[in-house]
């Protein structure tokens, strides 16, 4: 009898996480890890980054560590083309919308997709598919370029940007030494919409970047021995306002800090300075 009951409960548990998954939108069917970061508003440069996980898709998130300081575009955050298309549904008249140049970080649902470095290989135990950046790769940033907003490796194609100058991966600082290619604008690329978006290594505290997501090199190391493509990972990246109000609707966890404009309750907080990339 007690057998009989622990399978009963056992198919009830998975009835329960089903129908949950089945509410959630596609974007998060499937997905059992997301990077959280929030600012205090649109034009905010800081902002603060927590990882989630679950078991399964439908059931509860969890915090992973502590939540930290990280930096976005040096004009904050706009609307970008992620997994879900905001359109009128979910963006205000007044929303900024990410547009090539505009030193914006994207906003939205994304997946993340590979690693890169300088390095030949990933460090162990690392699990996301790696790009080791010789000093032949570019990410086309041309909005003419058929390669618009990809990793290209200029050994293996027919250039065809002219004296266009792309964005070289082999930087000579380390900003790039250890990063996240941020699938925004990806499928397929829509010419001056954003490009070339990653996770990478910060200047310093308080340095925005052009259009990325940086931080520390220990941190970023630490969420590259996290991110594993199995549980297919997303980052998702709103003004916090905007993420209190989706956060019912996209099934999103409750945060675990508040945004501080000024880095009070968060690590290496510093009052932000214009900076690149």
């Amino acid at each position: 009898m007690s057998k009989f009951l622990f399978v009963l409960s056992a198919i009830g548990i998975c009835v329960l996480a089903t129908v949950a998954g089945a509410k959630e939108l596609p974007a998060f069917s499937s997905c059992t890890e997301i990077v959280v970061v929030t600012t205090s508003d649109w034009r905010s440069p800081q902002a603060t980054l927590q990882r989630y996980e679950r078991e399964q898709p439908g059931t509860d998130w969890k915090a992973v560590g502590e939540p930290f300081t990280v930096m976005v575009g040096k004009t904050g955050l706009g609307w970008g083309s992620g997994l879900i298309a905001v359109g009128g549904r979910y963006r205000k008249a007044d929303d900024p919308v990410k547009k090539e140049g505009d030193g914006k970080a994207p906003a939205g649902v994304f997946r993340l997709s590979k690693a890169f470095g300088y390095a030949p290989q990933e460090e162990p135990g690392w699990k996301m598919p790696y790009v080791n950046l010789t000093q032949f790769i570019q990410c086309v940033d041309d909005t003419d370029s058929k390669f618009y907003n990809t990793l290209v490796d200029t050994t293996k194609i027919s250039p065809d940007w002219g004296s266009h100058e792309n964005e070289q991966m082999r930087r000579s600082d380390d900003l790039y030494r250890w990063g996240i290619l941020v699938e925004h604008n990806a499928d397929p690329p829509a010419p001056g919409k954003g490009s070339c978006i990653f996770m990478h290594i910060w200047r310093g505290p308080g340095q925005p970047t052009v259009v990325c997501t940086a931080m520390p090199q220990e941190l970023l190391e630490s969420l590259l021995g996290w991110l594993d493509p199995a549980h297919n990972p997303l980052l998702v990246q709103l003004p916090e306002p905007e993420y209190q109000r989706l956060r019912k609707h996209w099934h999103l966890p409750q945060l675990t800090h508040a945004a501080s404009p000024n880095g009070s309750t968060m690590q290496h907080g510093a009052k932000a300075t214009n900076g690149k990339p």
